[in-house]
């Protein structure tokens, strides 16, 4: 999995902006038209999912302690522009809370020029790892948890 070399959250100052994560697109995730490869592309969210969470204040270390873990349901990947190795990018991870056991997670896989590469859906939820049922209340469980519920969309 790439490292995070860079991670921005919203500040006061542009709080609408989503959490986001800097990556650069290496060679061997290409496929043989050199483009990034599709699979890499939920590499991709995935790790920025993880980043967020950690960013929030979250390690999965405290979320097994808890008993609990992020889940994904289904994804979505709406494929706008080919990405070459060496290309640098942006992923970032927008929460989107309802009244439910599930949530979304909007993401956007974005050149350094600003130019979106893709778009991904996901939905999630947080499961009882005991139980194996999704919880109820997903949004205070990780409001709880965070030291920074603002990167999550909990502010």
């Amino acid at each position: 999995m790439p490292e995070v070399t860079h991670v921005t959250a919203e500040t006061d100052a542009d709080a609408d902006a989503p959490f986001s994560v800097p990556l650069t697109v290496r060679g061997y995730e290409t496929d043989t038209q050199g483009h990034l490869n599709q699979s890499v592309y939920l590499q991709y969210a995935e790790h920025a999912r993880w980043s967020a969470l950690q960013a929030a204040g979250i390690p999965q270390s405290t979320l097994l302690a808890r008993g609990i873990g992020p889940v994904t349901l289904e994804t979505t990947i709406r494929y706008l522009r080919e990405l070459r190795a060496g290309d640098e990018v942006e992923v970032s991870c927008r929460f989107v809370w309802g009244e439910r056991k599930t949530f979304v997670i909007e993401q956007t896989v974005r050149r350094t020029d600003g130019t979106p590469a893709a778009e991904i859906s996901a939905v999630c939820g947080v499961l009882d790892l005991t139980a194996r049922r999704l919880l109820k209340d997903p949004r205070t469980a990780l409001r709880e948890l965070a030291s920074d519920a603002g990167v999550l969309g909990l502010g």
